[in-house]
């Protein structure tokens, strides 16, 4: 199946290196009150623009003198709502967008707000799971339903069950495996393949059985 262009992207893009990885789809809660940042988030709610979220593979963001090292492919971060409710601190929730790919060196500027070139990469066409994936997709509406039970909601409605890429990044989300796992997972350009890789996992945990 053929996928929509991208739109493009920001330019320069505002990066924020965090240590995780977002996924498409993805909720994210932050809570900004570096300057630098505070700022970003300002101009993004003006612009009605995302800012990119790249795994922090090594250094600290923030304070340290160690290299800073974080991966070429993130994902775009939609602001959805702001809260102020302390005096110079900012609580944003986001939603995961597309991904981007780094089309050179990120650059940081004087105020220590990392920017660079990017390229957008299409969203996963519309795919739905193999029949054999049907346990891994039936325990993910499981493990939602508690979860909904526990008056918890960590997924952004609405439920696409019906789709590969959709399941396979809420399971990426979920599961207890490494950043560099997740990371590979989520620069995955086959959502099928992304969803069997996930699928071997949770057979080989039992989470699912054969």
């Amino acid at each position: 199946m053929s996928r929509a262009a991208a739109p493009a992207l920001p330019e320069p893009l505002a990066l924020f290196p965090l240590r995780t990885v977002l996924f498409p789809g993805a909720r994210l809660g932050l809570e900004v009150f570096e300057a630098r940042y505070v700022d970003l988030a300002a101009r993004c709610l003006r612009a009605h623009e995302p800012f990119g979220v790249v795994w922090l593979r090594e250094g600290r963001e923030a304070g340290g003198r160690a290299p800073v090292r974080f991966e070429p492919v993130g994902v775009l971060a939609h602001i959805d709502e702001v809260d102020a409710d302390r005096p110079g601190i900012l609580n944003l929730r986001c939603t995961g967008g597309l991904r981007f790919r780094l089309a050179g060196p990120a650059e940081q500027c004087d105020d220590g707000l990392w920017i660079g070139r990017a390229v957008p990469i299409a969203a996963d066409p519309p795919q739905r799971p193999q029949a054999a994936m049907a346990p891994t997709v039936s325990a993910l509406g499981e493990a939602i339903r508690k979860l909904e039970q526990q008056q918890r909601t960590p997924f952004a409605p609405p439920y696409r069950l019906d789709d590969a890429g959709w399941v396979a990044n809420r399971w990426c989300e979920l599961l207890p495996v490494p950043l560099a796992a997740k990371q590979k997972l989520m620069e995955l350009d086959d959502p099928a393949l992304r969803l069997a890789i996930v699928d071997g996992y949770l057979r080989d945990k039992k989470v699912v059985a054969d």
